[in-house]
């Protein structure tokens, strides 16, 4: 397994890789976020995701599962005192078998794959990072392309994002963009090359029910902040605007609730889930 570093004290390696779990800044300037769960790490290492070091406890035998993740993952290894790797794992539970360090990917719109059946999302400005990890979970579970967020958001590596993607996050592209000037012309480039996206709003204002909005080419949803809804930009950008009916006493749907109703929407139309995800 090659060369092993030691950790059993909140050393200086320590405070940095803790210091990824609560500060954002931190975060950005490392390159680096805190993966744990056999589901995410298992999804990093099987799409390629750059393993900066894999964290394990220094007392407890490897799985079958661990020994491999080992084995597979580039990046170094780490055998630490098992209360400093509950610490990492931002939880008081049991300790976590392994920690992961993965790089952050470039926020490059490149990465999203345009295709025939393209299905891809917006969240403007969320302020929720579980939301953000839920829409993700939806994206991936409808087959979609990606995610970009856009604005003042919350961050999609914080670990409550991470969690409530329960691995998705790893599988899908996601990326961050400041204005939707830039994604709008992201759209436009698309167009010019022949891959004809439509942009799709949704708002309980929207000139048509969802299920009246054809979604059955190459769709880009927009799902607005959580409580303001999309921006005047969005509006104006957004070929068509939709809405989901409700009813009950409820005023509203939460925003990654709206988005996973408008990619089963997208996905019913086409008559089955849509063609997976190139690795």
């Amino acid at each position: 397994m090659g060369d092993v570093l030691r950790v059993s004290r909140p050393n200086a390696r320590f405070q940095q890789w803790e210091a990824l779990l609560r500060n954002r800044n931190k975060r950005q300037r490392a390159g680096e976020f805190l993966v744990q769960g056999v589901r995410a790490i298992s999804l990093a290492v099987e799409h390629g995701r750059p393993i900066r070091a894999l964290i394990y406890d220094a007392e407890r035998p490897l799985s079958r599962w661990a020994a491999g993740m080992l084995e597979r993952a580039g990046g170094e290894r780490v055998a630490m005192a098992p209360e400093l790797l509950r610490e990492l794992s931002g939880k008081e539970q049991e300790v976590p078998e392994l920690v992961a360090v993965v790089a952050l990917p470039d926020d490059d719109l490149a990465r999203i794959p345009v295709g025939p059946s393209f299905l891809g999302a917006v969240f403007d400005r969320p302020t929720g990072p579980g939301n953000i990890g839920t829409m993700v979970r939806s994206l991936d579970a409808f087959g979609g392309a990606g995610l970009i967020v856009t604005g003042h958001a919350a961050d999609p590596y914080d670990p409550k994002a991470v969690r409530a993607s329960t691995g998705s996050l790893l599988a899908v592209p996601v990326v961050r963009v400041r204005s939707h000037g830039e994604v709008l012309d992201w759209v436009r480039r698309e167009r010019e090359a022949g891959r004809p996206l439509t942009v799709v709003g949704t708002d309980e204002n929207g000139t048509a029910d969802i299920a009246e909005v054809d979604l059955t080419g190459p769709v880009l949803l927009v799902i607005g902040n959580e409580t303001a809804g999309l921006s005047a930009g969005w509006r104006q950008g957004c070929d068509t605007m939709a809405r989901i009916p409700i009813g009950g006493a409820a005023s509203s749907l939460n925003a990654a609730s709206a988005a996973t109703v408008a990619l089963y929407e997208a996905v019913r139309q086409r008559g089955c889930v849509s063609e997976p995800r190139p690795t």
